[in-house]
């Protein structure tokens, strides 16, 4: 009797000819498996994969290439018949198949390692994740009026919005108990919800940190050490048992629960592949591409000792920052899917599940935005010309504990040093306006403690 083919080396095959839209030989294959095969048995992998349509053969003997199925153009009417998941994604197919594999008991799957070609054949605008028609249909639903305004500028204008869904959702997909109106009466009043543990309240307010920190530095973030580390550092503050660890790759041995999956072990090696993602990251052309690019392999390789997948969640939001479209939020993704979705990648190297779930996410995303900033109209030009400049203000009037005669006065004399003499005015007048509308729900746009806030309001009343 043959010996049976573990499910898992045929679906390797599948991950490595989908990494060659362009068709691959069988030579590159074998190298991108990583594993010395002889081509008899390789040949026939590949034959019962394209004998099950899995996978497209053209050409003979040694011109002979091997392509990715292309997914047929749905018909009228059909575009988004799939099946529903829990929580009401809808999978693909391969959704489902990759679903079906890691519901298995773990007794059942094949433990794994990190497989390096899974990053090192990407080839940034060759290989894709994302469809060309997905794409177009994200940056459709993303796109929220002038694109040529300054990195961040959407994202300002729901900041209030974002910062208690993106904590709350992010903060829930990790197993935090916070409901969305305690996240709410936390970030308005600084107090932690009754029943919840320490680490939950950290956790909420790492996230309302991190997601500043990308606001504020909006046209200097990107793909690099910097930010990355930065976003690690605010994310496991006061989280992680050494607390020298937080922004810093790993260089100890960690371990994954509920999945086969065994992370890098080599601190060399994880800052090699950790400089590799970023690189590659940076080069994606298309926003969407990127976004997802790093949901998949920061998580894949773990290059921190925790929280990898919170800095991946918020990592994704970067490239939608930069070019002014709808951010991402995780509005009511179930845990379970994301959580699935991200096994697929650890175990299996592939990423349909996943990808359902990102575009789910983004499509609810991109719903929750529209409607507030269709409540919220066109921005204000003047504004976002001095959005810094207003701030500083603000908070220079708050944090120095000025009563109403002497804000006046100091606004009145900063602003002929800083201000062009034909915008004074109407630079005041924001100014004033915004410090009088200032109250405990929208302090954050300004980095204000509430503590700071009901110092200087007993004084300003």
């Amino acid at each position: 009797m043959p010996k049976k083919i573990p499910i898992e080396e045929f679906e390797a095959v599948v991950t490595v000819v989908a990494a060659h839209p362009g068709g691959a030989k069988i030579d590159a294959i074998r190298k991108g498996l990583g594993i010395t095969l002889p081509d008899r048995m390789l040949q026939r992998r590949l034959r019962r994969l394209a004998d099950e349509g899995r996978i497209v053969t053209k050409g003979t003997g040694k011109g002979k290439r091997y392509f990715p199925k292309r997914s047929p153009k749905p018909e009228a009417g059909e575009k988004n018949r799939s099946t529903p998941a829990t929580g009401g994604i809808r999978l693909s197919a391969n959704g489902k198949a990759i679903k079906q594999s890691v519901l298995r008991s773990v007794s059942e799957r094949t433990p794994v390692g990190y497989q390096s070609e899974f990053l090192t054949f990407y080839e940034p605008n060759t290989t894709t994740y994302i469809s060309d028609e997905l794409q177009r249909e994200l940056k459709e639903m993303g796109q929220v009026g002038q694109a040529d305004l300054p990195a961040g500028t959407h994202l300002r204008q729901v900041m209030d919005r974002l910062l208690i869904d993106l904590s709350w959702n992010s903060s829930r997909l990790e197993g935090n108990t916070y409901s969305l109106l305690d996240t709410q009466l936390l970030f308005e009043r600084g107090d932690g919800a009754e029943g919840k543990t320490a680490k939950e309240t950290q956790m909420i307010l790492n996230h309302k940190s991190a997601i500043e920190m990308l606001v504020e530095n909006a046209e200097g973030i990107g793909f690099n050490r910097y930010t990355i580390c930065n976003l690690h550092a605010l994310l496991s503050e006061n989280l992680l048992p050494d607390p020298a660890a937080g922004g810093h790759v790993r260089t100890r041995l960690i371990g994954i629960s509920g999945t086969v999956y065994e992370p890098l072990e080599v601190p060399q090696q994880i800052e090699q592949y950790f400089g590799q993602i970023l690189q590659k990251a940076e080069a994606i052309r298309n926003p969407f591409e990127q976004s997802f690019f790093v949901m998949v392999h920061i998580p894949y390789l773990q290059p921190f000792e925790d929280v990898n997948k919170r800095v991946s969640r918020l990592a994704a939001n970067i490239p939608l920052i930069r070019h002014n479209l709808c951010p991402l939020s995780f509005v009511d993704v179930p845990q379970d899917d994301y959580v699935q979705g991200t096994l697929g990648v650890y175990e299996l190297n592939r990423v349909e599940y996943l990808r359902d779930v990102f575009a789910w996410a983004y499509r609810r995303s991109c719903a929750r935005y529209s409607a507030i900033r269709q409540s919220l109209g066109e921005p204000d030009l003047f504004r976002l010309r001095y959005r810094q400049q207003i701030g500083q203000f603000v908070r220079g009037v708050v944090q120095d504990g000025m009563d109403k005669r002497a804000a006046a006065k100091w606004i009145a004399m900063q602003v002929t040093q800083d201000i062009p003499q034909n915008d004074q005015p109407r630079f005041v007048e924001v100014v004033e306006t915004e410090i009088s509308n200032l109250h405990e729900g929208n302090i954050a746009r300004y980095r204000l403690r509430p503590s700071e806030f009901d110092v200087w309001k007993r004084d300003w009343k």
